[in-house]
């Protein structure tokens, strides 16, 4: 015989007559929540568009179904840091090849720059609930290699996070599914390196139509972002950034328009810094991409173009 538990049989209610059917929240069965550094996803997938300078082309070819390599050229100015409002830069270019791994419980994914960086990106599933998260950055520049491994293990209504990283930074989330649309959840994290400690909380609210996320942390941060589903290729999308130490605050909006050969995102904020970009299908596995950023307060402006052969 089938068990019944978990399984919550609908309310009815009379008014007037007539019967209504109350669906009650099944509190056994909540769906799994988002991981916890993902809570803003959606509102940073329209206002955080990989902006660039210059020209960009990329080529990648698959070798098999699990390998392929990549080949990027890249060609433009590099800003530098500066005691003046106005933005400094310098020309640059460089060349940076790529190997992936794809598998469906691993990943593999190196670069290499002709500038002596070296990054690599690793995430294999242990078992169907833990997997394994790890990235490493290593250069000349001293002090400037990083490396990081994250396990992130995924119950029925719950994430944990635990994350390991040079100097001495440990850092552990959990965020816990409270009904079918609202997710609670806080971090901790110690840099031992730096001596510095910190917690913070985060509260996410989704539906089919919209996104409201909300978070804080001992730091200083306050974030706020809403993202509202217009219909199947629009969204537009908020956020709202304080850090109640520096004083310092920015508001931004954006939009999402995603038509059948191309998609186009956008923002502006508070600052008056105004971005867009483009990604043009020209045909299978050819796109043309646009970037742009004007910032009048910094007399900073930004345009790049790029090319991308190969899925």
């Amino acid at each position: 015989m089938a068990s019944a538990v978990g399984v919550v049989p609908p309310a009815t209610t009379t008014m007037g007559g007539e019967t209504k059917v109350v669906e009650r929240t099944d509190y056994l069965n909540l769906p799994c929540p988002v991981p916890y550094e993902e809570i803003h996803r959606e509102a940073l997938m329209s206002l955080k568009p990989e902006l660039f300078e210059g020209m960009r082309f990329d080529f990648t070819r698959g070798l098999n179904q699990k390998f392929s390599l990549s080949h990027s050229v890249f060609m433009g100015p590099m800003e530098v840091p500066s005691q003046s409002t106005e933005a400094i830069k310098i020309p640059t270019a460089h060349y940076e090849f790529g190997a992936n791994f794809l598998d469906p419980k691993l990943m593999l994914v190196g670069r290499i720059l002709t500038d002596g960086r070296l990054n690599a990106r690793l995430k294999c599933d242990l078992s169907d609930n833990l997997t394994l998260k790890g990235n490493a950055q290593l250069t000349n520049e001293p002090h400037m290699s990083h490396g990081m491994v994250n396990f992130d293990y995924k119950g029925t209504d719950y994430r944990t996070q635990f994350q390991l990283g040079n100097g001495a930074l440990f850092g552990a989330s959990y965020i816990q599914s409270v009904t079918p649309h609202l997710s609670l959840g806080s971090e901790v994290f110690w840099a031992g390196q730096h001596r510095k400690s910190g917690i913070g909380f985060a509260a996410r609210y989704n539906t089919d139509k919209m996104v409201a996320t909300g978070q804080v942390a001992s730091t200083g941060m306050v974030a706020l972002s809403y993202v509202q589903k217009v219909s199947e290729k629009v969204s537009l999308a908020s956020d709202f950034m304080y850090n109640y130490m520096s004083r310092d605050v920015t508001a931004s909006f954006g939009y999402d328009y995603i038509l059948r050969q191309c998609r186009l995102r956008g923002k502006i904020d508070s600052n008056g810094c105004t971005a867009a970009f483009l990604e043009e299908r020209l045909n299978m596995g050819l796109n043309f991409i646009l970037s742009a950023e004007i910032d009048h307060m910094k007399k900073d402006y930004k345009f790049g173009f790029g090319l991308t052969v190969g899925e």
